[in-house]
């Protein structure tokens, strides 16, 4: 049997590192991406990527959505890309920085069926103290009390459709900006994995990094009493057991409860003459 050779890997976490819990999550970095990816497989989605490319390429079990992701050099490239099929349907795109536990708020709610009413994602950033705008052409714009974090839905240079997009912009202090990362959806996308990606935007429980793993530790706080590396496996081990639950659910819930009856009949009378 081939064993593994000794060989340092950010892929050795949770144990490799000490944690703290770091706020506010948005400006946290990036994190471990099986946090996305696992969750995805865990329900059921596979993994069509080549071994020898630095990509993963996931689809669902009816093929009707995608994610890829592909680490790029570019600094305002997408890292992550997300997709209905066929041709035509949404899609989304994070940068590399982007966190993915917010990424997860938008993967996650792919998982669920839509609800009922519509989902609400401007309440929700006002709700967590952001100002909110609309102009005249329908426009619209959300700000986090930080003033480097915003949420907008605007018209397209031609002006025939809606995008939406998300960012954290820091001052380079030359005037300009220099983007931490950004994410964007263009306006198929449901409003209900808009209204997940929202809800983890904005939510102030801390999240789990390295000390210093983060883009610009003078923007975060970190406390070292965060959980470490058992807890940390444990608490992605049951998030993975509970997906996996609810995918085995659904799956039951949408199996048809019924044969069709041939057309003979005999199907029907067979108990019967099994009886005697």
């Amino acid at each position: 049997m081939t064993t593994r050779p000794n060989i340092a890997s950010k892929a050795d976490d949770p144990w490799s590192r000490m944690w703290c819990d770091t706020t506010p999550r948005h400006l946290a970095g990036p994190g471990d991406p099986r946090h996305v990816t696992q969750a995805l497989r865990a329900a059921g989605w596979k993994n069509f990527g080549d071994p020898d490319f630095p990509h993963v390429v996931l689809a669902s079990p009816d093929h009707q959505h995608t994610l890829v992701l592909e680490p790029t050099p570019e600094t305002y490239s997408s890292w992550w890309r997300i997709s209905s099929t066929p041709w035509g349907g949404w899609h989304a795109s994070f940068g590399g920085n982007t966190p993915t536990e917010i990424i997860a708020g938008f993967t996650d709610a792919i998982l669920h069926p839509p609800p009922e009413s519509e989902s609400a994602i401007w309440p929700a950033l006002q709700a967590a103290g952001w100002t909110y705008e609309r102009d005249q052409r329908g426009n619209e714009h959300a700000r986090h009390p930080d003033g480097i974090t915003t949420m907008e839905r605007s018209a397209t240079a031609t002006g025939d459709h809606f995008a939406w997009t998300a960012e954290v912009a820091l001052s380079n202090g030359l005037g300009g900006h220099h983007r931490l990362w950004h994410a964007s959806f263009n306006d198929r996308t449901p409003g209900h994995l808009l209204a997940g990606f929202a809800a983890a935007l904005t939510d102030p429980a801390p999240v789990s990094r390295g000390r210093y793993d983060v883009p610009h530790a003078r923007l975060v706080t970190q406390v070292e009493r965060g959980a470490q590396g058992d807890q940390l496996a444990a608490a992605h081990d049951a998030r993975l057991k509970a997906i996996r639950t609810a995918a085995r659910k659904a799956r039951r819930t949408s199996a048809p409860t019924t044969r069709p009856a041939s057309a003979s009949g005999a199907e029907a009378t067979a108990p019967a003459a099994r009886s005697r």
